[in-house]
């Protein structure tokens, strides 16, 4: 494989493009109107248009993407996450075309893209599910009788879905009816499928997910846990590896679990297994991401592994160069997302243009980002800006450098995220390790917001003050008597 085609933009478009130029292969870029000049599209070894700005007339356009790769001659395409990452037609697609699919095989995606099918096809792997029905439902009668059989609260959950999108948790019997036909019409929208299912709803959760990497030789190992519990809309926001909960033990029965649900789906290359983590650290199996996560690089460094460099190996048909016994943990690292959102206004949206774009700089600081200064940030696509990502020998460490490295990354023009992150970091709850995936609701309030607006605003006048007064200090000028020079000069 000489040259492969990046089927996506941005950071994760550059990310790929590294690793493939460090092991000697010629990158394609692909890119919509408004992209025309992004760093991914300056960067790669060639580049090719696919068409107007709306990714339904782009990047999610499938037939083009494999015009492109035939065009260039590209023998491989990366889909990078997103998009069409885990579409088992694309996937199929490419591989019909006689290019390489650098990912898994079109039925792993397909059976682990919908959380019934991979709940069915990892029953007989002894994986530890959450109670409820492992089928898709619409009967309101039936869903009362399955409720009060599991007990409440119990979360609806679109069959087809992620994201949160199709998802509602319902406490009383009574709201049962409303939330689920709200969760099946909000599922055939976005999905294009309303099947719903039912599960206990686990209260406090800890979102832990374990990667894996398989090769075509049978080989699958993990590659230990991320947490990712603080989220905002059911969305990852910040992530660590490892856990701060996890015992020795426990990261074992997860990986060894992990493994399992892989080998069920004959899996190859970099996937992820999700898992619920309850308050007596029993765990339940949630989903697989068929596909390289956005929170790769925490895993990267503690394991001092290039994720995608051995997605591509394996693609090529390399067996693993590692085997589970190979494998440990090297340090710490957490990883804030930063998206043109109003962390203040409920996270919605908030692009605009970066006046001012400052990358941090410093040991054990790695920023994967697809700006630069002055870009506009597209309506287009998700407003992902960049992954800040701090590391260290240990989690103290790791998030002393976070907090000088978001201190560092100066942006103007935009609302962002980095505030937020700020306050994660600083938050005694994530500091002690001792918070879930209820981290928003339950401290992000409204005081909050406002206590922590209160002291940004008087650390902004503070250093007002100090300029102020040195300003003046430097530009006091020394009195004198008054003349009538100018009169008498007047001509």
């Amino acid at each position: 494989m000489q040259k492969i085609l990046i089927a996506n933009r941005g950071e994760i478009a550059l990310r790929v493009m590294r690793t493939a130029r460090r092991m000697g292969i010629k990158t394609v870029a692909v890119y919509s109107e408004v992209d025309r000049n992004a760093p991914h599209v300056v960067y790669a070894d060639e580049a090719v248009l696919l068409g107007p700005s709306p990714s339904s007339e782009s990047y999610l356009v499938m037939d083009k993407i494999i015009a492109a790769a035939k065009e260039t001659g590209a023998e491989g395409i990366h889909p990078g996450y997103g998009f069409l990452s885990e579409n088992a037609v694309f996937a199929q697609k490419v591989t019909d075309a006689g290019i390489t699919f650098i990912g898994p095989r079109p039925h792993a995606i397909e059976v682990m893209g919908n959380k019934l099918a991979a709940k069915e096809t990892v029953a007989d792997y002894d994986i530890p599910m959450v109670p409820g029905i492992e089928e898709a439902i619409t009967d309101i009668e039936l869903a009362k009788k399955i409720g009060d059989e599991i007990g409440y609260p119990i979360l609806i959950k679109a069959a087809a879905g992620g994201g949160g999108k199709g998802m509602r948790i319902v406490d009383r019997r009574e709201d049962l009816a409303e939330q689920m036909a709200r969760a099946i019409s909000e599922a055939k929208s976005a999905f294009g499928d309303g099947s719903v299912f039912i599960e206990k709803y686990v209260t406090s959760p800890r979102h832990i997910e374990i990667q894996v990497m398989a090769d075509n030789h049978g080989n699958v190992v993990h590659l230990f846990e991320r947490e990712c519990s603080i989220q905002r809309r059911h969305q990852k926001v910040v992530e660590e590896a490892p856990s701060a909960v996890l015992t020795p033990e426990l990261r074992e029965r997860m990986g060894e679990a992990a493994v399992r649900v892989a080998k069920s789906c004959d899996y190859t290359g970099a996937g992820t297994v999700e898992f619920l983590l309850d308050a007596d650290h029993n765990f339940y199996f949630l989903e697989m991401n068929t596909r390289l996560q956005v929170e790769h690089p925490v895993t990267e460094i503690i394991t001092q592994l290039d994720l995608v460099e051995h997605q591509i190996r394996v693609a090529r048909g390399e067996k693993l160069a590692f085997t589970q016994e190979d494998l440990s943990i090297h340090g710490h690292a957490i990883e804030v997302r930063v998206y043109a959102e109003d962390p203040f206004n409920n996270f919605l949206p908030a692009i605009g243009t970066l006046e001012t774009y400052v990358r941090p700089e410093g040991e054990g600081v790695r920023l994967d980002d697809g700006y630069r200064e002055g870009m506009d940030i597209p309506i287009y696509y998700d407003p992902m800006l960049s992954k800040l990502i701090a590391y260290g020998a240990n989690r103290g460490e790791a998030l002393e450098r976070l907090k000088k490295a978001i201190e560092d990354y100066k942006i103007k023009g935009a609302t962002t995220t980095k505030e937020f992150g700020k306050f994660v970091a600083d938050h005694p709850a994530f500091v002690s390790g001792d918070f879930d995936t209820h981290f928003v609701k339950q401290y992000w309030t409204e005081e909050a917001q406002a206590e922590f607006l209160k002291g940004d605003m008087e650390v902004a006048a503070a250093a007002g003050l100090k300029l102020f007064l040195g300003a003046s200090h430097r530009l006091r000028t020394v009195q004198s008597r008054p003349t009538n020079w100018s009169a008498e000069n007047r001509c």
